[in-house]
């Protein structure tokens, strides 16, 4: 026996296919041109189109976030004064092969002025950065929702407004991708004194960035009673630079274990700890060693690591000691700090020979 049934046309209607939306979108465009004459409807086409376009071109999401994106690492930046012979090109700026008597020659309680005025320099450009993108996401989610609105004549009617917000907001974008690069000091007085010579040199100020230093937390293990750090800046310096890695146990249970904790300079970019406690809580911090030229640095990057848990013991009492291993010639050295471990009682835990980190891995 067969049973067909007929009248409901399952077989060609698909509520779940594109073909349905698209037929929903154009009954709301017919509607919608309803209320408009033609010639009004194709101006307000055109205008919808205009603002889209740059909804999707100028001030686009992907955009946004991108800025949203180099704005946090700002925030993370390092910021620096530049000393420059006015004569020197910017694209031929380098520290690093400026005369030093240019720098001897500069007053050292009006340079200590001068960074002041970098610091606040600094604070107000990042400030201002701030503000700008707020005002880019806020004029985005403004003509968003009037692209969105199903009322077109209110839209044609404000379009004057419409067409000032975006000459403002495309002029907010110029000043935000122009105040992203540090800019020049200005100088009210000379930094140099008067020191009787025939002629005294010009000199500029500007506004350097350097990228965050940041551990390489897939490279950053903890072991049972040491650690091997790691961290890198993502753009790599010209020169090589200066560290200062800080360490401490957290939580701290006697006075003595008070006792791990210490400041480290690094001439590389890897570090080993060793003689540490197992199954205990470390912080570490990396930074750049303070410089003459350093204005603000408002971050630093921190790991936490726990050790492996050891053998049954007791645990040595620690005291620091740091040893470094010479490298091959030309070479950057090893370092290694290890937290030496004073005589315990009979039967207490006996510490590993300390171990000496490779400057790369």
């Amino acid at each position: 026996m067969n049973f067909q049934v007929t009248g409901l046309g399952l077989d060609k209607m698909k509520l779940d296919s594109p073909q349905s939306f698209l037929d929903m979108e154009e009954v709301e465009e017919v509607e919608e041109q309803q209320l408009l004459e033609p010639e009004a409807w194709r101006t307000y086409m055109e205008r919808r189109n205009v603002l889209r376009e740059f909804l999707t071109t100028d001030l686009s999401p992907h955009l946004l976030k991108r800025h949203h994106a180099r704005m946090q690492l700002l925030k993370k930046c390092s910021y620096y004064i530049e000393i420059l012979p006015k004569h020197l090109a910017l694209g031929d700026q380098n520290p690093l092969v400026l005369p030093s008597a240019l720098v001897q020659l500069i007053d050292p309680w009006k340079f200590q002025r001068m960074k002041k005025v970098g610091t606040a320099q600094t604070k107000i450009q990042l400030l201002l950065l701030g503000h700008l993108l707020e005002q880019l996401d806020r004029g985005h989610a403004e003509l968003d929702a009037l692209l969105e609105s199903p009322d077109p004549r209110p839209f044609l009617a404000g379009w004057g407004l419409v067409e000032q917000q975006l000459a403002d907001l495309s002029a907010v974008m110029d000043n935000f991708l122009a105040m992203m690069v540090p800019g020049r000091l200005h100088i009210k007085h000379r930094l140099v004194s008067d020191i009787g010579a025939t002629k005294i040199p010009h000199i500029r100020l500007m506004l350097s960035t350097k990228m965050p230093v940041m551990f390489d937390r897939k490279e950053s293990v903890a072991h049972q009673d040491w650690v091997s750090l790691r961290w890198f800046v993502t753009v790599q310096p010209t020169a090589p630079e200066q560290f200062e890695l800080r360490f401490k146990l957290l939580e701290p249970r006697t006075q003595q274990e008070c006792a791990q904790c210490g400041l480290v300079p690094v001439a590389s970019c890897t570090f080993d700890v060793h003689n540490l406690l197992p199954n205990r809580t470390y912080k570490f911090t990396i930074k750049r060693a303070e410089s003459y030229t350093l204005v603000y640095e408002p971050w630093r990057d921190s790991l936490t690591l726990q050790t492996l848990p050891g053998p049954h013991g007791a645990p040595p009492s620690p005291s620091l000691s740091l040893q470094t291993s010479p490298g091959s010639r030309g070479a950057t050295p090893s370092h290694s700090l290890t937290l030496q471990a004073s005589p315990g009682p009979p039967g207490a835990g006996h510490t590993q020979p300390p171990l000496t980190a490779p400057s790369e891995r």
